[in-house]
């Protein structure tokens, strides 16, 4: 949101710079992200000042340029080409002096120089509208009033404003500090709260000169759905002309990013950006049978809106509907056909408050964010609805004439009253953590306007003026009163005192950083995403759409579902970075997954019945190492994954006694380990999958290379790790010794089979087997396969004897003819 400092001076006159008024704003809960000088004209015309043009006369070698002198005021006339039709001699005019800089009207820098053109000197530069980014025309240069002074400098005499503009990070609970008096309101309470009377005066806009000249126009309103519209006021204004802005309109709105439209609507702007109350001005002579209806329409209904877009309503649209039609789209956007254009004479003006659920439904709906949805939104004052119309209706007259044609209707069935809050000194005391004076306290409540309605020893009875709808409880009221006070006058206690705690094995936190430092050692680096995600991906994992989460209020379309899994966040991730030159790549993440099991009452889901799963993912792609003159080249592969899923289990000391390959819905092959038959729960589960990232989701993120995924179940891997531990041995001081067979075998017959034979066949002195070699050939029987396979023994005790080395390796040799129908190679 942006607050305008010379803006906000209307309302407090201060004497503080915006840098410091940023600071104070930002003690006190309204973070100024960002402090920016603004000039009504870019550059504010830096180096122009007022000239005379004392002579004219063409240039020699070019018909169309003029050769001019021009008094400044130096005592030096600028000798200036210029190519301008309506220049004259006598004229006064804007002259760019050399070494200044201008910008036009579009924004581009043009820096001036002494040059010459066609050979004549030209000192200056006399300058037109869109040269100094005055204006859009450029059929010849300013000419200024006869009486202007010559040497005063642009700037004094267009009278440009230099303002700043303060960026405050609003957050949605502070509705009442959504526009310029309110941010003005804790200013006030912020300077004046230690000082026993106010230095700092509050001036809010009078609306004592308002009353209906007559009441000829008046509009009937109807309130059909009082629970969506709480209040509706309205007044007629008629014989408006409908023109351009004055100067001082137009620049109030302009310093804050809004485009100036006409009279009628920047006066509408004008007060909800210094009141924070949303207004709206119908053309009172399109609104059929004189009536304004406030009520929903079936769904279905076809509605354009004032940005020319065909828009479908729902059954929660509020609408404020003429006899005949539906007329704007309550609370968020006007309609096409309604609204005020240069050939209306008469208006209705709405001021309303709308419940904050109804407006945030169709704004998110319709994906229309505007400055009035994101107050009402966040809780409008329903009690300024009639001030703020007051406020509107005399300074349409100032600006665009007419007479107030009608009394003011209002609406307001039930009106809100102003909340009662308990407040005791005690709880205070606890929450902030100091005592507080308190009559400071009492000072802090009276300046926010809030009023003590009774008043004991140890509490106080408080009523909350309605503009602060985030203030329901003690607690908010003590969070304002530190917010005023000031979270920096808390002093930090000398001493510390805290508790021992302790941490039940398995330590999840310190699992976590072990595995993380694995990986980081390996070479991977660690990416963080978002949980949520776009439900269009859905269409790659079909069997996840009936179990996505959705959000019911989502912040964007492309961000409407928690994720059901990692995969998609690190693809964007490979996808971010093979865009930018950069695709050998090792991604982890750790994150949650989440799911919703289908129910046959969806309605009736709760909390409890969402499925929420940490998961750890491995993504390789590219090179395995960089390019280097001494590196051998090669892309990562499956086993160079498999290596790194297997370290993560070893490390943690887990062995997953079950593999199996396996494909799924997001991987077209690889391996799944299972938990042993001797888990904690006694059940086979999902330690890990990994393998190839299947075509369809590689080509929905444009990724042209191979990718490896690997997901760990980690809530399995938590629960494996809590019964294995992970100690260091010093090293045998017996040396290993190694020997080799080939084994001719069935195709059929994996590698996993003849590891586990081995170490079924001796317990004690093998320590470690290898695959070194796989041949399939000619040179061997059809249907039948070659593995060469390398043994490790080592006794811990003794240095093994070749005839103890021999008769492990007869026992081996004997297990695989038997079991398997081996063949020894030679």
């Amino acid at each position: 949101m942006k607050i305008s400092f010379n803006w906000l001076k209307q309302y407090l006159p201060l004497d503080i710079s915006p840098e410091k008024t940023a600071e104070l704003l930002t003690d006190c809960g309204l973070e100024v992200e960002n402090v920016e000088k603004h000039e009504t004209i870019k550059g504010g015309l830096a180096g122009c000042v007022v000239g005379e043009v004392k002579t004219k006369e063409k240039h020699p070698d070019a018909d169309r340029l003029n050769a001019t002198t021009v008094d400044i005021g130096t005592g030096t006339l600028l000798n200036i080409v210029c190519g301008a039709n309506n220049i004259a001699a006598g004229q006064k005019v804007v002259v760019a002096t050399v070494g200044s800089t201008i910008y036009t009207n579009k924004g581009e820098p043009i820096t001036i120089k002494k040059a010459k053109i066609r050979g004549a000197v030209s000192e200056g530069m006399i300058c037109s509208e869109d040269e100094i980014g005055m204006g859009d025309s450029h059929d010849g240069i300013i000419v200024l009033d006869a009486s202007a002074e010559i040497g005063t400098a642009a700037k004094d005499y267009f009278k440009l404003e230099e303002d700043y503009i303060l960026e405050i990070g609003l957050t949605p609970n502070r509705g009442d500090a959504a526009s310029h008096i309110g941010v003005a309101k804790d200013l006030f309470a912020v300077l004046n709260w230690n000082l026993l009377e106010n230095k700092y005066e509050l001036r809010l806009p009078a609306v004592d000169g308002f009353s209906a000249e007559n009441n000829k126009s008046k509009i009937e309103v109807v309130v059909e759905d009082k629970d969506a519209c709480t209040r509706y006021s309205g007044i007629t204004i008629s014989g408006v002309q409908v023109k351009e802005s004055p100067d001082w309109l137009k620049r109030r709105l302009q310093s804050i990013g809004l485009k100036p439209i006409n009279n009628i609507v920047d006066a509408t702007n004008f007060v909800l950006h210094e009141l924070g109350q949303p207004l709206h001005a119908f053309d009172a002579d399109k609104i059929a049978g004189n009536t304004v209806i406030v009520k929903k329409l079936p769904a279905g209904i076809r509605f354009v809106t004032l940005d020319g877009v065909e828009r479908t309503l729902t059954a929660d649209d509020l609408m404020i509907c003429s006899a005949k039609e539906p007329m704007c789209i309550a609370g968020v956007f006007g309609g096409l056909h309604s609204g005020v254009t240069n050939e209306t004479k008469n208006i209705f003006l709405e001021s309303a408050y709308f419940s904050p659920t109804t407006i945030r439904k169709t704004s998110k709906h319709h994906l229309l964010k505007t400055d009035a949805s994101f107050r009402f939104e966040r809780g409008a004052d329903p009690n300024i609805t009639v001030y703020a119309l007051q406020r509107t209706a005399l300074l349409i007259k100032e600006v665009a004439g007419g007479t107030i044609s009608s009394e003011v209707v209002d609406i307001y069935p039930s009106p809100i009253e102003k909340k009662e809050v308990a407040f005791s000194f005690y709880n205070c005391d606890c929450l902030i953590g100091k005592q507080i004076d308190r009559t400071s306290i009492k000072r802090i409540l009276e300046l926010l306007g809030m009023e003590v309605v009774s008043s004991g020893q140890d509490a106080l009875l408080v009523s909350v003026p309605t503009n602060k709808s985030d203030v329901v409880g003690e607690e908010d009221i003590v969070e304002d009163i530190l917010r005023i006070y000031g979270c920096n006058n808390i002093e930090v206690p000398s001493s510390v005192r805290s508790s021992l705690s302790f941490i039940s094995k398995p330590d999840t936190e310190n699992i976590r950083n072990v595995i993380s430092d694995l990986l980081c050692g390996g070479g991977f680096t660690e990416i963080m995403s978002n949980s949520l995600t776009n439900s269009e991906l859905l269409n790659l994992l079909s069997s996840e759409k009936d179990n996505a989460v959705e959000l019911q209020n989502p912040l964007s379309p492309e961000l409407n579902i928690l994720r059901p899994s990692l995969i998609f966040s690190g693809l964007e991730a490979i996808a971010y970075n093979q865009n930018r030159k950069n695709p050998d790549l090792k991604l982890f993440e750790f994150g949650k997954t989440y799911t919703s099991p289908p129910t046959p009452f969806p309605h009736e889901r709760g909390a409890a019945s969402f499925k929420e799963e940490n998961h750890l993912a491995l993504f390789l792609c590219g090179r395995k190492q960089a390019e280097g003159w001494n590196v051998q080249q090669g892309s990562v592969d499956f086993f160079h994954l498999k290596s790194f899923t297997d370290n993560v289990l070893e490390r943690l000391g887990i062995e997953a006694e079950q593999v199996s390959e396996m494909s799924s819905a997001i991987l077209s092959s690889g391996l799944s380990y299972l938990t042993p038959n001797s888990s904690p729960k006694g059940e086979e589960r999902i330690i890990v999958q990994f393998g190839f990232v299947k075509k369809s989701f590689l080509k929905k993120f444009d990724i042209r290379q191979e990718v490896f995924y690997a997901d760990f179940n980690w809530d399995v891997v938590i629960e494996l790790s809590k019964n294995t531990s992970v100690r260091y041995k010093e090293i045998s001081k017996f040396p290993e010794v190694r020997r080799d067979l080939a084994l001719v075998v069935d195709k059929s017959v994996k590698y996993e089979l003849l590891e586990s034979l081995a170490f079924q066949a001796e317990k004690y002195i093998l320590k470690d087997i290898n695959l070194f070699d796989v041949y399939e050939g000619d040179k061997i029987e059809s249907g039948k396969k070659s593995y060469a396979l390398s043994f490790i023994l080592q006794d811990k005790k003794t240095t093994l004897t070749d005839k103890e080395v021999d008769k492990v390796i007869q026992k081996l040799i004997t297990t695989y003819q038997e079991k398997v129908g081996a063949v020894i190679r030679s």
